[in-house]
């Protein structure tokens, strides 16, 4: 069995370089090649040692620093339309005929399941339905492949 590379002094000089905010991977450096910046997070893990409030205090300061950023979302604002949806099923999966919404209401197979029925605006479904039905994608498939084709 090999000796272990924690000896007393090794333990102490890396409690000593945690507590003064040392990162792991300069304790590692500090300690010697045999020593990595995994076995240094390990011992700290072992010997039950934390940042303690300099994470908190870290967060803050991130959170001050972005503060002033205004948030974009690159995602478009989702529809909401229920309020233009009827509230029950007009037609059924027999009934349902050309130019009518098919967005289902409620399981197949189970009492009360029927389609809406309303006049189609796009596709298969009515204009409230399509827009929640229909959602554009992020980018396209074309210019996906267009950005990982090697030339």
């Amino acid at each position: 069995m090999t000796a272990s590379i924690w000896t007393e002094d090794r333990i102490a000089r890396l409690t000593d370089l945690w507590r003064q905010g040392w990162s792991a991977a300069q304790i590692a450096r500090d300690l010697g090649r045999e020593v990595s910046r995994c076995a240094v997070l390990g011992k700290l893990h072992r010997l039950g040692l934390g940042r303690g409030p300099q994470v908190a205090a870290l967060s803050i300061v991130r959170s001050r620093a972005g503060a002033h950023r205004p948030k974009t979302s690159l995602r478009s604002p989702r529809v909401d339309a229920r309020p233009d949806m009827p509230a029950t099923a007009t037609a059924t999966v027999l009934t349902v005929g050309r130019g009518e919404c098919r967005w289902p209401y409620g399981h197949p197979g189970e009492a009360g399941f029927g389609l809406c029925g309303r006049t189609v605006a796009r596709g298969a479904f009515c204009a409230a339905h399509a827009a929640v039905g229909y959602q554009r994608r992020s980018c396209s498939v074309d210019s996906l492949l267009r950005s990982v084709a090697i030339d």
